[in-house]
């Protein structure tokens, strides 16, 4: 019979008892007649049953035998450990166990009539290597260290997850080969040790039942259920990094194993020392948070009561609650109290994260009875909270680091492709720092790079927002007029005529004589005289309307204004995406260096030159194709503004212009200002060109050069000129520009003249 859940085996399996009726005997003819006479009667017992000492070949014959094999093992099973000791006969490897202690049988009947018992990730060609190695150990005398630590897990009554250690005795094994076995050369076995994958040899040189394995094993349990739960805390936390793992649910499970409480909740909240505030790890680590419940972030002082508040964030002590409703019960607890009552929390602790004496966060256990969690079991966590610790502050260093991309992405200029020489800088202080304390760092410069310049602008947009807020201010006093009336209907005060006079005489004013400061005499005035006066009657429902219109941040009508706001934000939206989308495409073309900047429209630099990519083998035919694109998007970013538009609460239009500069310039990172400039003398000509060409007017004529729906190309040389007739001919061809193209002068601008102009209409239909 194959006792072993494995289909195959080098082994033929007999168990047998023969080892220990051997000692019997030898006991049986000794003097000392107690032990002799013990011997002799379990001797007398044993011989009708050979299969005891020959190998027995059923379950069967265990199960009739059961009382027998006990007494038999009885030195080895004593009565007084039965209840302590974890023990069973076994052979190793294989899950054929029988003669269990006593405490044995509860750990099995506790986890219940559905229980398998197996190995933790044991498989088949594991088990048939360990084997093998058996095997060669014992015959050939080698010292194959093949053993891993194995375990059982098995469920106690309330179902948590108990890991017991596997250790074996093989003192009553012996090995016997049989005409099938093949004996191993020394070349053979180094082969093995070199082929513990390789499953095909191992059964090539122990084929299947080719030895016999004689006699029984002892299997001794340890429960080692704190000693794995830690160990697999440590596992679990160095993934902690990985979005797709479940990380509380994994937590819960190895906290309960440590605190044997099956409702067990584990949260975790993040601590703020710069705002003493308290925040919720990020969406993906799926960490709930009870301190804060739902919300993603609270002041500290708000979120705990003054106790608490000193020894979890002051003093950095252990927080333990047996009984939350008896705690909710004083006065000074209540908001706290029931915030945990809302939860279903009836027990908790809260341990604080500490690292070099800084709060990184709280570890929250909780429960939902009573009791379940203390000041005494509280400390349990202490032998895992170093763990917990560095995982919390290599997170957060991770947290940190996605902060810096950020900030680097959407705050600063360091462009991905001049990244690199930062990089190299950075890198050179870093080795030198200690050598060198006063190590200077040097510029960072790109020499011989040629400019792009263009912008799509709002046009009139600061006319519009001026009488968005003209409108705002009239809505606001046509309001107030209203209501200053009815009050005056309703008291007769001749001081409320008065304000109405006042009132009616600031919306005049807006109609005709507004100046640069009525904006904020109408406001002072209404802030000052008019609200005193609603504020005593806020419970008509005229005075609540109106403040409802009121503006929390800048306490005045802002309705048209937000209009534009958002008709502000949704261009520069939508005409920016087309920009960012693109430039990814331009960046295959040639690494180049990038910016845009948001302003009452899109304005973007570009620069590009070998000095920037000095991989990239750069060439004027680069600088071409740039060109050319700069014109598409441009083009683009018109069309997506016209389909827009209609859609707006205001209709505003847009003008595009592109700079021409055809000598390379240097572009230096200003330290102080954390952006790139251009540098030099000659070069701040392109800045003066680029900061005054916006506003500037079609020579001898009072027209700007920019009209809407038409990009404006701005140039000095005929060979521009040529050069972007070529590209406008093209993009004729492609139905993106329209047929028609002026050639312009341009006024002199203070100490720029002779400068040029191309203007296209865009075929936006």
């Amino acid at each position: 019979m194959n006792f072993s859940e494995f289909p195959e085996n080098p082994f033929q399996i007999k168990i047998s008892f023969h080892k220990v009726l051997e000692a019997l005997e030898e006991i049986a003819n000794s003097d000392v007649d107690y032990r002799s006479n013990y011997a002799k009667a379990l001797l007398e017992k044993t011989a009708p049953f050979p299969e005891l000492r020959n190998g027995i070949t059923s379950m069967r014959q265990i199960d009739d035998n059961a009382v027998l094999i006990n007494h038999l093992l009885a030195d080895l099973f004593p009565t007084a450990l039965t209840n302590n000791e974890i023990k069973a006969v076994t052979i190793p490897f294989v899950n054929i166990t029988f003669n269990y202690t006593e405490r044995f049988k509860k750990i099995l009947k506790d986890a219940g009539t559905d229980f398998d018992m197996n190995i933790r990730d044991f498989d088949e060609n594991q088990f048939y290597i360990m084997c093998c190695c058996l095997i060669i150990n014992m015959q050939y005398k080698q010292n194959f260290d093949f053993s891993k630590p194995l375990f059982y897990d098995i469920p106690d009554a309330l179902g948590i997850m108990k890991h017991y250690r596997i250790l074996y005795n093989a003192d009553f094994l012996e090995i016997l080969p049989t005409e099938n076995s093949i004996h191993l050369t020394q070349e053979d076995i180094d082969l093995l040790m070199d082929s513990f994958d390789n499953i095909d040899i191992w059964k090539e040189k122990f084929p299947i039942d080719s030895w016999i394995l004689k006699g029984f094993g002892i299997v001794v349990l340890f429960d080692a259920t704190t000693e794995n739960a830690v160990s697999n805390l440590k596992s679990t936390l160095l993934k902690v990094a990985d979005e797709n793992e479940d990380f509380s649910e994994i937590l819960k499970g190895i906290l309960k194993s440590i605190y044997k409480i099956k409702d067990l909740r584990i949260g975790y909240t993040s601590f703020s020392q710069d705002e003493i505030k308290f925040n919720t790890m990020e969406k993906e680590k799926k960490v709930d948070s009870f301190l804060l419940c739902g919300t993603t972030e609270m002041k500290c002082q708000k979120a705990l009561n003054s106790d608490i508040y000193k020894s979890l964030v002051e003093e950095k002590n252990y927080v333990a609650i047996s009984n939350v409703s008896k705690f909710a019960a004083i006065a000074e607890n209540a908001f706290f109290g029931y915030h945990l009552l809302s939860q279903n929390v009836m027990s908790c602790v809260f341990a604080p994260v500490v690292k070099d004496n800084n709060l990184l966060g709280v570890i929250e256990l909780v429960s939902s009875k009573i009791g379940e969690l203390n000041s005494l079991n509280a400390h349990k966590l202490d032998i895992v909270m170093p763990f917990i610790v560095d995982t919390i502050d290599r997170y957060n260093s991770d947290v940190q680091n996605k902060i810096e991309a950020v900030i680097q992405k959407e705050y600063t200029t360091i462009h991905p492709s001049v990244y690199w020489k930062f990089q190299k800088e950075a890198r050179k202080y870093i080795i030198n720092e200690h050598s060198s304390p006063e190590y200077t760092f040097k510029e960072i410069v790109f020499k011989d790079v040629y400019p792009l310049y263009g912008q799509i602008d709002i046009k009139e947009s600061s006319d519009t927002r001026n009488r968005a807020a003209q409108e705002d201010i009239r809505n606001q006093l046509r309001s107030l007029i209203q209501i200053i009336e009815a009050l005056h209907e309703k008291t007769k005060l001749p001081i409320l005529e008065q304000r109405k006079f006042e009132l009616e005489s600031y919306l005049n004013d807006l109609f005709t004589n507004l100046k640069a400061d009525t904006e904020q005499q109408i406001q002072r005035y209404i802030e000052t005289d008019i609200h005193p006066i609603l504020k005593n009657e806020n419970e008509a429902e005229k005075v609540q309307d109106y403040f409802k219109m009121i503006d929390e941040n800048t306490g005045t009508f802002y309705q048209e204004r937000k209009k534009f706001d958002a008709t502000l934000t949704a261009i520069n939206k939508k005409i920016s995406v087309v920009l960012d989308n693109k430039q990814k495409e331009a960046q295959a073309i040639f690494p180049h260096y990038f910016e845009r900047f948001n302003t009452d429209g899109v304005e973007h630099n570009l620069y590009i030159g070998n000095s920037i990519a000095p991989n990239g083998n750069f060439n004027l035919n680069y600088l071409y194709n740039m060109r050319l694109w700069q014109l598409q998007v441009l083009a683009e970013m018109e069309k997506e503004h016209y389909a827009l538009k209609d859609t707006l609460p205001f209709q505003l239009e847009v003008t595009s212009l592109i700079l021409v500069f055809s000598s390379p310039i240097t572009i230096r990172f200003r330290m102080d200002e954390k952006r790139f400039d251009v540098d030099g003398s000659y070069n701040a000509r392109y800045e003066v060109v680029k900061k005054r060409i916006d506003k500037a007017l079609e020579k001898n004529t009072k027209k700007r050069i920019t009209e809407k729906g038409k990009i404006t190309i701005v140039y000095s040389h005929s060979h521009e000129e040529k050069e972007y007739t070529k590209y406008i001919e093209y993009l004729q061809f492609q139905k993106i520009l329209e047929p028609t193209v002026e050639f312009l002068e341009v006024e002199d601008l203070q100490g720029v003249s002779g400068l040029k102009a191309i203007r296209v209409k865009v075929l936006l239909n």
